[in-house]
């Protein structure tokens, strides 16, 4: 077995989440470590928050903003933004995103309000 995994985003389905549609990389069962989410924001996000899990979001295109725990981030291509469990947060505008997810993706730990 390999010591590493590659993924094609152009492989993996587009599925719809809080804050539009998302492509998750590395979302397997022997992978707890961390997954790599490509996000197209098409409509202000949905408010949620994760118990567990880190997520770092980095901005590649669009412009809008990230709010975290009700304060507006600005947002632009290369803006990344560590948001910590427990922080409310959702991103607004049209944005396309790198959202790195630690420990990996769990859907359970995904709390919408």
């Amino acid at each position: 077995m390999a010591n590493y995994i590659v993924q094609h985003f152009d492989d993996i389905a587009v599925e719809t989440c809080p804050c539009g549609y998302a492509q998750r990389a590395f979302v397997r069962p022997d992978n707890p470590t961390v997954t790599v989410h490509f996000v197209e924001i098409t409509h202000d996000a949905k408010t949620h928050y994760h118990k567990r899990q880190t997520e770092t979001y980095v901005v590649l295109e669009g412009n809008g903003a990230i709010e975290c725990d009700g304060h507006m981030v600005p947002a632009k291509p290369m803006t990344a933004v560590l948001i910590k469990p427990g922080c409310r947060h959702r991103a607004v505008g049209r944005l396309k995103i790198l959202n790195i997810v630690t420990p990996a993706f769990d859907p359970k730990d995904e709390y919408v309000e």
